[in-house]
């Protein structure tokens, strides 16, 4: 069982409304209603009751959303003990991030951040674009680490969640070297992001450039993972675009070559205001300072 379902049941018995609910947890109605479902799925039972609006809860939802409640207050109470020792030891710091800045960026970013913070612990969680709006949104993580684009939507309240620009990079088309001919006529195989993925989504933007190859669908990663898409470029399968951070060894080794216009893209760092610690104010502020020569902040 995900912990969030109890959450997730107990916004739901007070507002007796999925699209309301849906709207307070921060996620698509058709999502919470899949959750609200694996809880009680996970149950072996029925705790509401659809067939009238409101909905209401049954004889077993009303028994269980006093567990739940217990159970929550409970868990949370232990893991701001939890922090509160953390604290003492200099603070924690949580992050999320797609995954290939926790490659490229994020190490030589955060060593800087901490040097120029002090003492602190930091914990980072790489997933996904969709799941880290998620993750943050629920309030558990006071970062998030991402790339950027104006053709490109994050579904975050400017007013609720502001961002600095912490850094730069662009998303380059790259192929082995040596590549046959008959690509330039025929088009050039590509290794193609899962629809829905952040980088599937920037790539379709590289794709609409002047002076973009022609291509076709050759491979696809489910789990859009760069670095995967980098050892299947190297293999010679196809182009692929990829951050430059991640392959600019590659291009110097003429390991790869760049074979399309680059795509900008910025590095953006978003906070959660609702963790307002004091240690998350000097990450802030010690972020602030570092990106000072790149563009604006909101």
């Amino acid at each position: 069982m995900d912990f969030k379902w109890l959450e997730d049941f107990l916004m739901l018995a007070e507002t007796r409304s999925f699209s309301r609910s849906a709207e307070l947890r921060g996620v698509t109605q058709s999502a919470f209603s899949r959750r609200i479902r694996a809880l009680e799925e996970w149950m072996g039972t029925d705790l509401l009751s659809r067939d009238s609006y409101p909905i209401s809860l049954t004889p077993e939802g009303v028994l269980f959303r006093e567990t739940a409640e217990e159970a929550v207050r409970m868990i949370h109470a232990r893991r701001t003990e939890f922090r509160d020792h953390s604290r003492a030891r200099g603070g924690e710091i949580s992050f999320l991030s797609l995954h290939s800045l926790t490659v490229t960026f994020l190490p030589g970013w955060l060593m800087r951040l901490k040097a120029a913070t002090g003492q602190m612990t930091s914990r980072v969680k790489p997933e996904n674009f969709d799941r880290c709006i998620e993750a943050l949104t629920e309030g558990g993580y006071d970062f998030f680490l991402t790339y950027a684009h104006p053709q490109v939507n994050i579904p975050l309240d400017p007013q609720g969640y502001p961002h600095l620009v912490v850094g730069h990079d662009k998303l380059v088309a790259v192929a082995r070297p040596g590549w046959p001919q008959e690509w330039l006529t025929e088009g050039m195989p590509l290794l193609k992001y899962s629809r829905g993925s952040f980088l599937n989504e920037m790539a379709r933007i590289a794709l609409a450039q002047p002076g973009a190859p022609k291509v076709y669908v050759a491979h696809i990663d489910e789990a859009s993972m760069a670095e995967s898409m980098k050892s299947m470029a190297i293999a010679g399968h196809g182009v692929v675009w990829l951050p430059r951070l991640l392959v600019e060894t590659e291009i110097k080794s003429q390991r790869l070559e760049i074979v399309a216009p680059e795509l900008p893209m910025e590095i953006r760092l978003y906070r959660n205001p609702a963790r307002g610690r004091g240690i998350t104010g000097r990450v802030w502020q010690a972020a602030g300072a570092l990106g000072e020569g790149y563009a604006e902040t909101e």
